[in-house]
């Protein structure tokens, strides 16, 4: 962690075989954002304490000090308070960062906040995935409205990218969330309703195939859904793109055997 907040040199002090500029001196005249401030360990508190009392940091193994100017936003999930009172926060570091205190309220507390909380991960998740989704259904901000966040921002990106990649384009509709997935507690909303016949991107089973059977129908339908998008489908499948290859092919291999023995009978 020092090294990465400070740098270091190479040599044999520190075992490196090229020099790296931390993120204090590579943040010069910019910002620093410590995020878990918290979760950093005493020692290298001290450090940084020193770092910004001074605005001159070292390397590791190096030997004279860097001028930095930067501005630091340190952040935190947990009370710096109680946090003193553990000691894992020193109380000379909290009262050096405390200029400006601005308390973030849970996800549960600013739920009107969450359409565009929502808009913005659906840009940058589009952008990752090579999506199209224009929108999350208002049934489905209702159901982000219900729930507690206990995960606060980032368990709701995790939800809306789940459901970016099922949906692929148009609207995130409730069936394109995970079953169980859980803004504090276990969806209650029924699951997907059984395909009509004529439904593309439902898959209707009865009573009477194999496991098998239904792994390769699910499997042909994930990739129809993604126009043959391995990467895609096997995201949505929940598996590697190499465990997915290796699937089609012994499917290929399957189906390639059943045609010889059709055409010997």
């Amino acid at each position: 962690m020092e090294s990465e907040l400070f740098g270091h040199e190479k040599g044999s002090f520190t075992g490196a075989v090229e020099r790296h500029a931390g993120c204090f001196e590579q943040a010069h005249n910019g910002t620093v954002l410590l995020d878990e401030i918290g979760d950093m360990p005493v020692g290298t508190q001290a450090k940084l304490l020193r770092v910004l009392e001074d605005r001159l940091v070292r390397r590791l193994g190096g030997r004279n000090d860097l001028p930095v100017d930067v501005r630091v936003i340190a952040a935190t999930n947990r009370s710096p308070e109680q946090a003193i009172k553990d000691k894992q926060l020193r109380e000379d570091l909290y009262y050096r960062l405390n200029v400006f205190r601005i308390t973030l309220p849970p996800l549960r507390d600013r739920k009107d906040d969450i359409p565009a909380i929502c808009e913005a991960i659906l840009s940058n998740l589009n952008q990752k995935h090579g999506c199209h989704v224009c929108g999350v259904h208002p049934d489905v901000l209702d159901e982000f409205r219900n729930a507690s966040w206990p995960g606060n921002v980032r368990q709701l990106r995790n939800v809306m990218e789940r459901a970016v990649i099922v949906a692929g384009e148009g609207a995130i509709l409730p069936h394109h969330l995970s079953t169980g997935w859980t803004g504090g507690a276990p969806r209650l909303a029924s699951p997907v309703p059984l395909a009509s016949e004529s439904s593309e991107n439902m898959l209707r089973i009865e009573v009477g195939p194999q496991m098998r059977d239904i792994e390769e129908a699910y499997v042909k339908l994930v990739l129809k859904h993604t126009n043959n998008n391995k990467t895609r489908a096997a995201k949505i499948l929940g598996i590697s793109i190499r465990t997915l290859q290796n699937r089609l092919g012994e499917l290929a291999a399957a189906e390639a055997k059943s045609a010889a023995m059709a055409v010997n009978s």
